[in-house]
């Protein structure tokens, strides 16, 4: 017997070759509608048995808002989820928000209808190779840049943060001296410590180290005052 169902896209194409593939199937496919921002309304009114809802994005925010909805005004209708690989985040939003399955979108017809009709039979339609994937993510998870920024951030000193903020815009140690009213000498040792404390061995790639982990989109920085005025330089500091 074949499942009533609708398939929401934001690719019309797509929703209507899908659909046509599943009506050869024997299958009563409702609409084929975009984008899925609509696809809450025409689900609720229609009332399937079973949508195939298109996602790009799984991991977005709002992205399974659409099933939220559809579970509460009619919770019979079970929805699976056409998308990319998705990543634990992607996973657990489109299970919380109330589906019954995930298919990659790259599956073949069989495995589509397969996960229809386990998903209106009640059961929980994914591939264990996508919960595999999942659980492995999930306990050896990969250093996120945002992460590895705060990370090293908690290892500098403000002081040397704004050492590392001057260092990246290219400032010279005269220039870091005397925009921060210290001495050379003592603008030397806060860069070095810097390079020290963050395991590099020059100032680009210092530099370089806080554009990749977004070290400095985290760091509080004080706006930048009036120029500090000239440090006198000591005998040492003319050496």
């Amino acid at each position: 017997m074949g499942v009533r169902l609708m398939v929401v896209d934001d690719h019309r194409l797509l929703a209507e070759a899908l659909a046509s593939a599943l009506k050869l199937r024997g299958h009563r496919v409702l609409a084929a509608a975009a984008p899925t921002a609509r696809a809450a309304e025409l689900v609720v009114s229609r009332a399937p048995e079973v949508c195939l809802l298109g996602t790009a994005a799984p991991a977005e925010p709002g992205a399974f808002d659409p099933i939220v909805r559809i579970k509460r005004e009619r919770p019979q209708v079970a929805v699976v989820v056409l998308g990319p690989v998705p990543s634990p985040r992607g996973i657990a939003a489109a299970f919380a928000a109330g589906a019954s399955g995930y298919v990659r979108h790259d599956e073949r017809i069989e495995g589509v209808e397969r996960a229809m009709v386990k998903a209106r039979a009640g059961e929980t339609a994914v591939a264990p190779q996508l919960l595999q994937g999942a659980f492995c993510e999930l306990l050896n998870p990969a250093a996120q840049p945002d992460d590895e920024g705060r990370r090293l951030l908690q290892m500098l000193t403000p002081r040397e943060v704004e050492v590392l903020v001057r260092v990246a815009e290219g400032e010279d140690t005269r220039l870091i001296a005397a925009g921060m009213g210290i001495a050379p000498s003592t603008a030397r040792t806060h860069v070095q410590r810097v390079l020290m404390k963050l395991g590099v061995g020059s100032r680009l790639e210092a530099a370089a180290l806080a554009a990749r982990t977004g070290l400095l989109d985290h760091a509080a920085i004080p706006p930048a005052g009036p120029p500090a005025p000239p440090v006198p330089l000591r005998d040492a500091d003319q050496a």
